[in-house]
């Protein structure tokens, strides 16, 4: 065990790749110690990708790549300009709902990060923001995206994890809101402090028409509700809804009624039995593919292969670490590492709020050092023995897991949000951390929130029927 981590550790340090860490280290300990055949190596890192959930993965992936090149994250943006870039401190929170409805397409940190944080640091700086207020809101409303459904992350834990998927994207649902709220809250104590004032002139047409939008996507739900109490089949209710939305939109042309609906339709479909979260998947692409090719015209053959190729790249970064990952954390288990550590956290304590703060700590640090797909990989075989002694529920740990993850997404040495951005803005490695550090206080209070008050997670999951 110990040859195992400090091989590990060392192939870190000097820094190699985590994903080759992991696979090095893992190949020396079976060579050095015989535990099993050469061959396991091979054998363990390819049934860690053969997983139908993974499928999710490049589906996820590349529909986030086609929204970005269909320009829905334009429309986004000038949605929410419209409904709140009147306030105080107006673009900064134009960031955070722009990320909301992102996240609902997207599933990763990075993709908001680098597709609408690229509008949205430029509008800002434009606008007489500072560079670090405009990276650091930036930053934190980029850990939206896994959190509000859908998720690749989410994906990860509940295989892993063997747990609904669908149930944790549900449980994303309050949390999400939550932090957004705090979010805002955050903007409003800076543009009080710093006395700024609106970037957008309080328009009641302009706002009329952002309250109309997000009328037309909650309708639609009920729309559909209300046609199947009436006795027309759930099918054709919703085949008369998207098809009367879509006279609408393209009637009136509006900003982000198409977007809005992803999630609806995600969500929507998964709680009907239309389709798994893999499906889900694959229904995003779809309808980004429809909103760039038909809707909108905004893609060609050329842009649509060029999302296509990302994605591939993208894709095989992930699946490589999940490999890696996989026989790695399957060696920490059967040399009995994991059941070495699960007796250790045991002996601290048996209090589960106890070992809840001791696991957000460990997995904060973690996420600082190890890729988020990694790091789900290594430390679910480890916590979740533990989490399940504790009559923890797995649905409310993968939140707690997830969003400590996204904070390590933010800070150095590994932070790939922290990279992005700071190539994005043009900043240094040090100003970016910098200018992030003010905004880890609202996502660590939501941290603790979360941590603490497991209905904030489990209540919807638990009022759909997908978790007891």
């Amino acid at each position: 065990m110990l040859l195992l981590l400090g091989v590990f550790l060392i192939l870190m340090l000097v820094g190699l790749p985590v994903a080759l860490a992991m696979a090095t280290s893992s190949l020396l300990y079976i060579l050095v110690t015989g535990i099993t055949p050469d061959v396991t190596l091979a054998q363990r890192m390819i049934a860690g990708v053969e997983s139908f959930p993974l499928l999710a993965v490049p589906f996820f992936i590349l529909a986030g790549n086609l929204m970005n090149i269909a320009g829905v994250t334009g429309r986004i943006y000038k949605f929410a300009v419209a409904l709140v870039g009147w306030m105080r401190g107006g673009l900064g929170h134009v960031n955070i709902i722009g990320s909301v409805i992102f996240s609902g397409m997207s599933g990763t940190a990075i993709a908001d990060a680098a597709g609408l944080g690229t509008i949205e640091i430029k509008a800002m700086k434009d606008h007489g923001y500072s560079t670090e207020f405009s990276v650091g809101v930036t930053a934190a409303s980029a850990t939206l995206g896994p959190i509000i459904p859908p998720s690749l992350p989410f994906v990860i834990y509940g295989m892993m994890a063997n747990v609904s998927i669908g149930a944790l994207f549900l449980g994303g649902v309050i949390p999400g809101v939550m932090m957004t709220l705090f979010m805002i809250v955050t903007v409003a104590y800076f543009a009080h402090k710093n006395g700024w004032g609106s970037d957008s002139p309080f328009s009641w047409p302009q706002l009329g028409s952002a309250a109309i939008e997000i009328a037309i996507v909650v309708s639609f739900p009920l729309a559909v509700w209300l046609l199947t109490v009436a006795g027309v089949s759930t099918n054709v209710s919703i085949g008369v809804g998207l098809a009367v939305l879509l006279l609408i939109d393209w009637y009136f042309d509006f900003s982000a009624v198409m977007a809005l609906m992803a999630p609806v339709i995600l969500i929507g479909g998964m709680t009907l039995g239309w389709f798994t979260p893999t499906e889900a998947a694959v229904a995003a692409v779809i309808w980004s593919l429809f909103l760039g090719l038909v809707r909108y015209r905004t893609m060609t053959l050329q842009t649509v292969a060029k999302a296509t190729f990302d994605t591939i790249e993208t894709t095989a970064s992930v699946l490589f670490i999940v490999t890696a990952a996989s026989i790695f954390a399957w060696l920490l288990t059967v040399s009995q590492a994991a059941q070495i550590m699960t007796d250790a956290i045991l002996g601290l304590t048996q209090n589960k709020w106890v070992f809840l703060l001791l696991a957000n700590i460990l997995i904060l640090v973690v996420g600082c050092f190890i890729d988020t797909i990694a790091a789900i990989t290594i430390l679910v075989p480890i916590l979740l023995p533990i989490v399940r002694k504790l009559g923890i529920d797995p649905i409310h740990f993968g939140l707690i897991m997830t969003l400590n993850l996204m904070i390590g997404l933010l800070h150095p040495p590994l932070g790939m949000v922290l990279f992005v951005l700071a190539r994005v803005a043009k900043l240094s490695v040090e100003r970016t951390t910098m200018a992030i550090l003010p905004w880890l206080v609202p996502l660590l209070l939501a941290l603790a929130a979360i941590t603490y008050i497991p209905d904030l997670t489990l209540w919807l999951p638990k009022y759909m029927g997908l978790a007891k």
